[in-house]
């Protein structure tokens, strides 16, 4: 599961990666992006600024609603419910990614461990979104099950999309975006660090 990313590309450069009309000039994002947090993404060929991260509005125990929290990750075998369904048959996007960490040790001592792939500096995450009347325009990540290095941190992933498949993932049809959304074969490069998992942003995420 994915709760923390970087994005460390000016939006320009990004913008030109993807071939996307840059849309956020002048937007205001950090490198790091938490749950609830402004990430940049593509769509429809659109460099566009979202709140990362659908809201989903809980009942607490005397039935009264609460504060919406943000569900950021959808696993694979849920894009078929209700939750995700619509926006993964119509709303597809990319998200641009330079690294994403996963928290590893012991409970309250965790630590940021960082994965990125060694043959991009920077890469294309599986992505949904719609408009919300929340947040406004708001996006998750499709997960699926981890493999190689990041098999090592959790038991799943961010579905990582290889150039030659942008389009189809965004533009195809469900059937083949769906066949996309599948482990990564590709190599990995695992960056375990010291830096304490806590020392992050209040806001938290899940996964759905």
């Amino acid at each position: 599961m994915c709760n923390l990313y970087r994005m460390t590309k000016p939006v320009g450069e990004v913008a030109k990666w993807f071939d996307a009309v840059n849309a956020m000039e002048g937007a205001n994002f950090a490198e790091e992006v938490y749950p609830g947090y402004p990430g940049a993404v593509i769509a429809d060929g659109r460099l566009r600024q979202m709140s990362w991260g659908f809201p989903y509005a809980a009942t607490g125990a005397k039935g009264q609603k609460l504060k919406p929290r943000p569900v950021n990750n959808a696993r694979t075998d849920k894009l078929s419910g209700f939750f995700w369904r619509y926006s993964f048959e119509e709303r597809r996007c990319l998200i641009p990614v330079t690294a994403w960490a996963e928290a590893e040790g012991a409970r309250g001592a965790m630590t940021r461990s960082w994965l990125s792939r060694p043959d991009a500096e920077l890469f294309a995450v599986a992505g949904l979104w719609r408009d919300t009347a929340e947040w406004g325009p708001a996006y998750a990540m499709v997960m699926t099950d981890a493999t190689g290095a990041a098999a090592q941190c959790h038991t799943r992933m961010p579905v990582l999309l290889r150039e030659d498949d942008w389009a189809r993932y965004t533009d195809g049809s469900v059937e083949e975006a769906f066949d996309l959304c599948v482990p990564w074969t590709g190599d990995l490069l695992l960056d375990r660090t010291s830096q304490p998992w806590t020392n992050r942003a209040p806001a938290g995420g899940s996964l759905l």
